[in-house]
């Protein structure tokens, strides 16, 4: 029997001779990596969490002290140890357990923690209202991968200083975040969590001192006797935190003893860790961004599995904004540390000077845009659709006010699979048409994809393009890209029996099932509106002289979505309108195709939905 099987829940840990503790650390990981070579998920983070995580459970008394993590992704071995191990293999799989923390699957998971940058604050208001109870627990958050990076761990952390009750934040410093740590901020991290520019500050100090004709050596002596001041953690003892480290994040007995003594400190205390992303399994650790969010691979080589050759939707992205930046140097790409991910990695290659990751900071990703196109510049922000939440206001406030030509390219917009709930792209149809001056779009395929990247930049307006996960629909590309008209849709089909009325990805599955409809007999319209903002208010008026049953597809909530912008327009016609969308819920974890089909976002749910509205039985 080995030891994880010995253990069901965090008291079962505590039984765990320590000697044991680096085998049972080999035995998590082991299991994380048979599991996501399968699954896929956040693998490089949570192996350099192992130790961290077995001496957390080893200190802690969970679940009355609470552990909150930020991000995430880091979580696998607190899941593993929370009961949750023999379920391990459904990671991420629908009906299966999530791949970041979540409390309404356990007890042990004090807070939802998909996005990053949260734990602080979160933990610091579990801290105040354990006080405002009488309580006494511990409560600890976790922050790593470039966490610290952003504007809200900072805004927790003068917080935490300021009021000054027990809180402990561990630092996982494993060097990163996503991708590799940008920024003046994340410099200086770094260089602060090592003695080297303590020694060449003192250096600098001793030089300039022995200058002094009078008064050098005696202030020498003195500023030597102050050295101590000159620590690693000078910066967070300045916002009222006890500073304790840097430590070994590897080292599970060195972690235990340190955390026992922590608990006995009074006051914020931040625990300065050490780790590598991807500890244990050499492909992560040579490739951490890669192995961060990874789909199926092979153990041995470390290489994906079934890798698609069919370009995705972020590809065509990246190729687009290339051809078309070459052509006009007022163009610049914005990222919020996803140039990987969000296909701006080629373009900061080929142009660096103007190419900008700000590290995990979306709200000022969005202003600081703004000031580049306040100072006649064409800047294009490469978003997920799910961080683009994060900087709403700024989108308001500093953009859209000023109607300035910013470009926000989302890509995951839609249903974004096995990431889940935190990840999903499905509110910013709603958040995003209801602002003024906002243009909004989405592709049916590559070709207009990339039409639409110029019509947006060449707008001269604020504009959203939206495009989803995956790959491309197979289309060939024009060799010339070409503006579109805005607030034009396109007819792809011509029926008098019902209308649908589709928005992107939604486009083709809307077209192949009334391809299918005609097999029943009936005659469908089929819309391209290719604009969430502004409708084509002709089209459609266009398309109510046809027929007075028209049905919406969107992939996004139906809450405020483009099915509602049509029901606004059509309020005072004797219409009968069917939205297709998701539900008002937050979606749950699966296959990209596993919730469009549990939706009835595919041909299937389309053809049904007419044919109940038609009365046809199917």
């Amino acid at each position: 029997m080995s030891i994880l099987e010995k253990i069901d829940r965090p008291s079962d840990l505590k039984l765990i001779k320590k000697e044991l503790l680096p085998e049972l650390a080999k035995e998590i990981r082991d299991l994380m990596i048979r599991t996501t070579s399968k699954t896929g998920g956040h693998l490089a983070a949570s192996l350099g969490t192992v130790e961290l995580t077995i001496a957390l459970h080893y200190v802690l008394e969970c679940p009355e002290d609470k552990i909150v993590w930020d991000v995430g992704h880091q979580s696998y071995t607190h899941k593993i140890l929370t009961g949750r191990g023999k379920r391990f293999d459904s990671l991420r799989q629908l009906n299966g357990i999530s791949g970041f923390p979540n409390p309404e699957e356990s007890k042990y998971d004090a807070f939802v923690s998909g996005h990053s940058s949260t734990a602080i604050s979160a933990a610091l208001g579990y801290v105040c209202a354990r006080d405002l109870s009488g309580n006494n627990n511990r409560v600890v958050a976790v922050v790593g991968d470039g966490s610290m990076t952003a504007g809200l761990a900072f805004e927790g952390l003068n917080n935490a200083g300021h009021i000054s009750k027990d809180l402990t934040v561990i630092l996982n410093d494993n060097e990163m975040f996503i991708s590799h740590r940008i920024g003046a901020l994340s410099s200086l991290l770094a260089k602060l969590m090592t003695l080297g520019v303590v020694k060449k500050l003192e250096t600098r100090i001793e030089k300039f001192l022995k200058r002094l004709t009078f008064f050098g050596i005696g202030l020498l002596r003195t500023a030597k006797r102050l050295k101590v001041l000159l620590f690693p953690g000078m910066f967070f003892e300045e916002l009222g935190f006890s500073y304790v480290g840097p430590i070994d994040g590897h080292d599970v007995y060195r972690l235990i003893e340190v955390l026992d003594n922590v608990k006995q400190l009074k006051g914020p205390v931040l625990v300065h860790v050490i780790t590598k992303k991807g500890k244990g399994y050499e492909p992560a650790e040579k490739n951490p961004i890669m192995f961060h969010g990874i789909n199926n691979f092979n153990i041995l080589t470390g290489e994906q599995e079934g890798k698609d050759t069919i370009p995705s939707f972020t590809g065509i992205f990246s190729k687009s904004i290339m051809t078309l930046a070459k052509d006009n140097e007022k163009i610049v790409g914005i990222t919020a540390a996803m140039p990987q991910g969000t296909g701006l990695e080629a373009f900061g290659s080929q142009y660096p000077k103007r190419f900008f990751d700000v590290g995990i900071a979306e709200q000022h990703a969005v202003t600081f845009a703004a000031g580049l196109a306040k100072g006649g510049y064409l800047p294009v922000c490469a978003i997920y659709s799910t961080f683009m939440q994060r900087a709403l206001d700024q989108v308001i406030h500093d953009v859209c006010l000023q109607n300035l030509p910013v470009v926000f390219a989302l890509d995951r917009a839609g249903v974004v699979g096995e990431d889940g709930p935190t990840h999903h792209g499905v509110f910013d149809i709603v958040f995003l048409r209801m602002i003024p001056n906002m243009v909004v779009m989405a592709p049916k395929d590559e070709n207009e994809l990339q039409n639409m990247l110029k019509t947006a930049i060449y707008a001269g307006c604020p504009c959203t393009l939206r495009y989803p996960r995956g790959k491309v629909v197979g289309v060939k590309l024009d060799k010339t890209i070409t503006k579109l008209p805005i607030g034009k849709a396109e007819m792809l089909a011509d029926g008098e029996d019902v209308a649908i009325l589709a928005i992107g990805s939604m486009v083709h599955p809307s077209l192949l099932a009334a391809r299918q409809l005609e097999t029943f007999g009936i005659k469908a319209t089929v819309v391209n509106m290719r604009f969430i903002k502004p409708l084509d208010k002709e089209m459609i008026k266009k398309v109510v002289g046809y027929t007075n049953k028209i049905v919406t597809v969107e992939e996004g909530v139906l809450s405020g979505g483009f099915g509602s912008s049509i029901s606004e327009l059509l309020a005072s016609d004797e219409v009968f309108i069917k939205s297709i969308g998701l539900p008002d819920k937050f979606i749950e974890y699966g296959s990209c195709s596993e919730l469009r089909d549990k939706y009835g976002l595919n041909v299937e749910g389309i053809i049904n939905t007419v044919n109940r509205i038609m009365g046809t039985r199917t």
